[in-house]
């Protein structure tokens, strides 16, 4: 297992960044975050998945567990490729407030511009005359290539984007059967008839991977690594789910027979039902767990570091029966354990995976981590329960754990702090010995700077001292979420000088910087 070294880094989703069109990008604000990022001596930038997203906007209810979010692709170097111009780029509608990503306008309007480029672009099924020429070959040899060398999972993900475009955007579950099921003769069928199409989901994807691969050099070269996000399960309505139904737990019509989620607890009285499909574990492990290990080879093609999201379900999984309207109903099951693990490690090696283990851990679980050697998360907002000593104060930690103040998932300090009741509050504000409300967010991230945790992860907001008008997600909730933008600026040199002398005060600091 490939250790993490005492570091620490900042956790932003690629969508939070500031940009021209109405959510972040590989563009030149990305760099810009990358240099404020070495200037602040960090070692880490954590993203949020980078797939395309589907249902309630989430990166974790995505369409493909291969594919990269077209929204990503910077409109920016389109523009410069001459490909669309800057005039067309301005007059579309992406939301007007620079704080907040309006998905609504950018469905609407980020995919005309992309289809734009691409039909003139060297790319398009027939290029018009200007971008047939010779000089435009070495281009298209460069997209025919990527096209073979990912067609295992390209070619099934652009005609379901493709097919799913025909039927109006409906899930897989509502098309023709023939094609639902994936009949021959209406594959081919479809495939003759949305052949342009089609190609214009492959130039989506050769872009958004030249672009983040570019991207990614360039933090890579300034001393910053990326972690990436893995969701264990993928969405119903997906390209892995329509292409593999063999790897789910799917009864004869295609249909699932139990779906993902959480039971009741204290935090959700009905459970958290998530209806994502369950994998036919017995299956992978017949086969050798090999989607598995060509879904987590594929992250490391793309991140540095993975953090495998709800490490649990890999122990067991709560299974619900399908059709249940929440998660009451449902019963623990006992997942693929460390075989899997063993098969990666046989497989690709030691890589460096953080395990997202937060929530409440059987022993059986814990076994489990400590086996990996996988290092998993303390989140300091769960300590200060006055009732009881916790694992998440940070006198506890091992040092083998990824600290953070908060996750993607939580409120921002500020906001826990200014919400939070009057006795854990004060068992806070003692701990950290926090003086002023106006420094609180500070003092917290210090306390995690001082733990024997090896890396430590603080969200943006909580460096800006934002309150919960910046918070990602509130898990068990539906709309209003993954919204949030930094403002132009607030990466100021001011702030990373200040970073910088924490990361430098608690041996944290990238010495290369």
């Amino acid at each position: 297992m490939a250790k993490l070294k005492r570091a620490c880094g900042v956790l932003l989703p690629v969508a939070s960044l500031p940009s021209r069109y109405g959510i972040g990008s590989f563009s030149r604000e990305a760099y810009a975050f990358i240099d404020f990022l070495k200037k602040a001596k960090q070692t880490y930038w954590q993203i949020l998945p980078l797939g395309q997203t589907g249902y309630g906007d989430s990166p974790y209810q995505s369409f493909s567990t291969f594919a990269g979010n077209p929204y990503f692709i910077d409109l920016e170097q389109l523009i410069e490729a001459g490909y669309i111009s800057r005039e067309e780029a301005d007059a579309c509608n992406f939301g007007n407030d620079p704080q907040t990503i309006w998905y609504k306008e950018i469905s609407e309007n980020r995919f005309k511009l992309l289809y734009q480029a691409y039909r003139n672009s060297p790319f398009a099924e027939v290029p018009a005359e200007k971008w047939a020429a010779a000089d435009y070959d070495e281009d298209r040899a460069a997209f025919e290539e990527f096209s073979r060398d990912n067609a295992d999972w390209l070619d099934d993900y652009a005609l379901y984007s493709a097919v799913k475009n025909s039927f109006h955007g409906a899930a897989f579950s509502q098309w023709d059967d023939d094609i639902r099921r994936r009949k021959p003769e209406a594959m081919k069928a479809y495939q003759e008839k949305l052949s342009d199409e089609i190609r214009f989901y492959k130039f989506q994807q050769y872009l958004f991977l030249k672009q983040w691969q570019a991207l990614k050099s360039y933090a890579n070269e300034n001393g910053i690594r990326i972690i990436g996000d893995i969701p264990i399960y993928v969405a119903f309505d997906s390209a892995d789910t329509w292409s593999h139904p063999e790897l789910f737990e799917l009864d004869e019509n295609g249909y699932p027979t139990v779906v993902a989620g959480c039971p009741p607890d204290a935090f959700s009285a009905a459970g958290q039902l998530w209806g994502n499909p369950i994998y036919k574990w017995d299956y992978h492990k017949k086969t050798g767990f090999t989607w598995w290990l060509k879904r987590i080879e594929w992250c490391f093609r793309l991140y540095d570091v993975v953090r495998i999201d709800h490490f649990r379900g890999f122990d067991e999984y709560y299974a619900i029966p399908y059709g249940d309207a929440t998660a009451e109903h449902g019963e623990w099951r006992k997942g693929p354990g460390f075989d899997l693990f063993a098969k990666v490690r046989e497989k690709l090696g030691n890589k460096p995976v953080i395990a997202e283990d937060l929530g409440f851990l059987t022993p059986s679980v814990i076994r489990l981590v400590k086996k990996t050697g996988f290092p998993g998360m303390k989140v300091l907002q769960f300590a200060f329960d006055s009732r009881e000593d916790s694992d998440y104060l940070p006198h506890n930690y091992p040092q083998n754990c990824v600290v953070y103040t908060g996750t993607h998932d939580n409120e921002t300090m500020r906001g826990w702090y200014d919400s939070v009741n009057r006795k854990d509050r004060a068992f806070a504000k003692a701990y950290c010995g926090i003086r002023s409300e106006k420094t609180a967010a500070w003092e917290f991230i210090r306390t995690a700077f001082m733990s024997v945790g090896n890396t430590c992860i603080i969200p943006m907001q909580d460096y800006l001292n934002l309150g919960d008008e910046a918070r990602i997600n509130t898990p068990s909730t539906l709309g209003g979420n993954w919204m949030w933008r930094m403002q132009k600026g607030a990466a100021s040199d001011e702030l990373a000088q200040k970073m910088a002398s924490l990361a430098e005060l608690y041996g944290r600091a990238d010495k290369k910087s």
